[in-house]
């Protein structure tokens, strides 16, 4: 690369963020929607707890959510998975304007100092690496969110399966069913059964029954077994004398499902861990025997 097409590069980067920077002020103009509607009651202390939370990426990358917002991003399912880890719009929306802005400037700097250094890069490769490299800035806030949200379903599937046997254990020791629910809630402190809590304390004060609290929380985490406990609850709420029962049933299925899938992880990691063996191995044949056969070659 010569100088004049480093100073072209440069020259194109300086002009696109110009360009960003008119459309981030031209969409950061509320609309009438928004001037119209009621507005929100001002709560500036949590507003600060949840920038002293943000990270970096989403700190440097807030002038471009209104734009990224005004393309409809982010998705129904994003959004789902942000409610699953708790996390705002805006700051998932940073961090992918982040994302953008390294895909746009790391690249170009780092073939400007290659090419003063008097490395060439055939155009080609670097097109492709460039790609590579922008595409994995754009997906990463995605693929964290995913394994994020993936985690924290499995810790409340995990955490439904103890939460069944200790109600079964309440039941069976002379407890009511809501007496049953709340003692087993508080015989844990860990964040899936707090949420369980949380929703069974919101339905006693909503003098609502406690499975539509556990229909409601799967359906916000999107797991389907708390919607089974429920329907389960609701079906014994008829019959007081066969909720012990029709608890005991479920509890012991759940438990089964967790056992299995501990299984499979287990299994899983066994055979990632076969993996390094194997090529180690093959490394090791390959250094041992590539002496003897490039022999064997030569001398005939």
């Amino acid at each position: 690369m010569t100088t004049t097409t480093v100073l072209a590069v440069v020259g194109g980067i300086v002009a696109g963020l110009g360009v960003w920077l008119l459309v981030v002020v031209r969409f950061a103009r509320p609309s009438l929607s928004d001037l119209l509607a009621d507005p929100h009651p001002h709560r500036p202390a949590p507003e600060r707890m949840e920038k002293a939370r943000q990270g970096a990426a989403a700190r440097l990358g807030g002038f471009g959510v209104p734009v990224l917002s005004a393309l409809g991003l982010p998705g129904a399912r994003t959004r789902r998975n942000l409610d699953v880890c708790e996390r705002g719009t805006a700051e998932f929306l940073a961090e992918k304007t982040t994302g953008i802005v390294l895909a746009l400037v790391v690249p170009p700097l780092l073939g400007s100092v290659l090419a003063m250094g008097g490395v060439r890069i055939p155009p080609l490769p670097a097109g492709v690496a460039w790609a590579l490299f922008a595409l994995v800035a754009w997906l990463a806030p995605d693929l964290s969110l995913r394994d994020e949200a993936r985690k924290r379903r499995e810790r409340m599937r995990h955490a439904l399966a103890g939460f069944a046997d200790l109600v079964v254990v309440s039941l069976a020791g002379g407890a009511g069913v809501n007496g049953a629910l709340a003692d087993a809630t508080a015989a844990s402190e860990n964040w899936a059964m707090a949420q369980i809590r949380i929703a069974l304390r919101g339905a006693s004060l909503h003098r609502e029954p406690p499975w539509s609290a556990l229909r409601v929380l799967g359906e916000r985490f999107d797991v389907p077994e708390y919607a089974e406990l429920s329907a389960s609850l609701q079906l014994a709420g008829a019959d007081g004398a066969r909720v012990r029962s029709s608890l005991a049933a479920k509890a012991r299925t759940l438990r089964t499902q967790h056992l299995a899938e501990l299984d499979a992880d287990a299994q899983s990691a066994t055979e990632r861990m076969s993996l390094p063996v194997v090529l180690l191995f093959a490394g090791f044949l390959v250094l041992l025997g590539y002496p003897a056969l490039s022999h064997i070659l030569t001398s005939l």
